[in-house]
């Protein structure tokens, strides 16, 4: 089975700064794959290379992206571009700066459909209401009409949710989809995704800094540091037996119901400074390689 992304020694530097060493992970159709890290890990730069979003002085310096067998990097910005929203969708992290402020919802949504799917006005408003509908949306019609900030941050990201799988994506990537919510309405929205990725069949890469996320959604999960993979595996795997260090000192530093706050222990500051001087002698290391 071809998978639905394969990232291969993947390796991004701004400037002189590595922001990714040599990242390799797969994500087979309608999987579910969490990538976990602390901020700075890498996790968004490595959703924005495969999104082709990454910014202006940013440069990929070796690696391939394959999305669904066909290499990406050597596709032109056009022909991106067309996979992008319809075969390859985005959920960004803060659902207030990513919608359009002086367009309402509806407007954003209809030309959305337009572009990917040809439909009519007509026909894309009703599709519009229907796909806010399939987001537990009371009232469509009324939120179609609405500027976001005439909108709760919830109903922003159901909004942001139903545009990502309004043109059924073979892969939506999940940029910490519920940083901005309160833990009840971050509940309903994994619950949300789960749901309609099982009803459009999409693999979905969940960005997360949040074990709990993973331990919910995800059947496997890669764990990121300093921009480089430290362990990869199923999620009860991983999660029951983990097997790097600082895998093992993110579990701790996890809260839990089971366990009393007292029992949380912060990531210890040595094997942080350990895991950036390995990634700096790595860095040495690829610099010598012949190109």
């Amino acid at each position: 089975m071809t998978p639905t992304l394969q990232v291969q020694g993947l390796r991004v530097a701004i400037g002189a700064s590595n922001v990714l060493r040599g990242v390799t992970l797969e994500l087979q159709p309608r999987e579910v794959r969490g990538l976990v890290g602390e901020s700075g890990a890498g996790k968004s730069m490595l959703g924005r290379a495969v999104l082709g979003l990454l910014p202006a002085n940013a440069t990929i310096t070796s690696g391939s992206i394959a999305f669904e067998g066909v290499d990406l990097l050597a596709m032109g910005e056009a022909e991106r571009r067309k996979l992008l929203g319809r075969r390859i969708a985005l959920i960004p992290q803060d659902p207030m700066t990513s919608l359009n402020p002086v367009k309402r919802v509806g407007a954003q949504i209809e030309r959305l459909l337009r572009h990917h799917l040809g439909l009519s006005r007509r026909a894309a408003l009703a599709r519009a209401a229907e796909l806010l509908a399939e987001v537990a949306i009371r009232d469509p019609l009324r939120v179609l009409s609405l500027y976001p900030h005439e909108i709760s941050g919830g109903m922003r990201q159901r909004v942001l949710i139903a545009m990502a799988f309004a043109c059924d994506p073979a892969l939506v990537i999940a940029d910490e989809p519920t940083t901005a919510l309160d833990v009840t309405v971050q509940r309903q929205v994994l619950q949300l995704v789960e749901r309609l990725r099982q009803r459009h069949g999409s693999a979905v890469l969940m960005v997360t800094h949040d074990l709990g996320v993973v331990a919910k959604i995800c059947r496997s999960m890669t764990v990121l540091h300093a921009g480089r993979v430290l362990e990869d595996g199923d999620t009860a795997d991983v999660l029951a037996r983990p097997r790097h260090a600082y895998t093992r000192a993110l579990l701790a530093a996890t809260p839990r119901a089971d366990r009393p706050a007292a029992a949380l222990r912060p990531v210890p500051p040595d094997l942080i400074e350990q895991l950036w001087s390995e990634a700096h002698r790595l860095d040495q290391l690829a610099a010598t390689e012949p190109a």
